[in-house]
């Protein structure tokens, strides 16, 4: 993912030019404090209901956030429009946010140490999905792909940890294990949904290289601009590279997987129809 570089003074001047021209009265406290912090300003822009934008970076992530006309109160969170019902956050971050290259991270992806499940020799398609052994919507996408993977899909799932702090001894149990590919399917078998935690019993003390490759493996998410889990990632039917956050309607698998759709009865799955 492009980096934005630390704005220098004149890049500085330009935004409160920017800033007071749209109406407010000064650089937002609460910018200002951002910054020091450590964060990036990217940009700002002009935002509905005369707010003014403000895209933020740090260690590889964006941020929007809206100021009130007169500085003095920062809005984090999304906008609707009242009219549409459309995300107005979802366009202003197509827009405003310096976007991933798939395609150049996609080796990456092909490098990394990854679980294949489902048919491994001469597989109709292959996606790959980064997960966190303690995500829920992880483990719903396990469960929806599962009959995918018997139809001919392969699936190269991808550990990153990040979500609790069982989970790098989880990531680490399943990579290092005897037979990945099992422990994958104890974790995911055995998950507790009420807990949301998976199923496999953390390792203690997790070898230092499975602690590297995790730390790029969450670098990997980090740039392709997946902000959860689950990320698939996979070539459409053009080869053109494909990301997709969180867990993705059941009825969008077909065109995840390049595959007819396969029957689905689990319950659990219900309210991804």
């Amino acid at each position: 993912m492009p980096r934005a570089t630390a704005f220098a003074a004149p890049v500085f001047a330009t935004l409160l030019a920017v800033c007071a021209g749209a109406g407010a009265a000064q650089l937002p406290k609460q910018i200002e404090a951002a910054v020091r912090a450590g964060a990036e300003l990217v940009r700002t822009f002009p935002a509905a209901s005369g707010l003014m934008g403000w895209v933020l970076s740090r260690n590889g992530r964006y941020s929007l956030v809206y100021s009130t006309p007169d500085g003095k109160t920062l809005l984090v969170g999304e906008l609707i429009d009242s009219d549409s019902g459309t995300s107005l956050s979802e366009q202003y971050y197509a827009k405003y946010v310096p976007q991933p290259d798939p395609e150049a991270l996609f080796g990456k992806l092909e490098r990394s140490r990854f679980i294949a499940e489902g048919t491994l020799k001469s597989p109709r398609s292959v996606i790959y999905v980064l997960f966190d052994p303690n995500c829920p919507f992880c483990h719903f996408a396990w469960k929806a792909l599962q009959p995918y993977e018997r139809a001919g899909l392969q699936v190269r799932w991808i550990p990153v940890a990040y979500l609790m702090q069982s989970s790098p001894g989880k990531a680490a149990a399943i990579m290092e294990a005897g037979d990945p590919g099992a422990a994958l399917r104890v974790n995911e078998g055995k998950y507790d949904i009420a807990r949301h935690q998976g199923g496999i019993e953390a390792l203690a003390s997790p070898g230092a290289d499975t602690l590297r490759q995790l730390r790029d493996h969450n670098e990997l998410m980090q740039a392709l601009g997946a902000s959860g889990t689950p990320a698939l990632v996979w070539k459409d039917t053009q080869g053109k590279v494909r990301v997709s956050v969180g867990m993705p309607r059941l009825s969008r698998l077909p065109d995840i997987t390049g595959m007819p759709e396969q029957p689905e009865d689990d319950p659990s799955l219900a309210r991804f129809r």
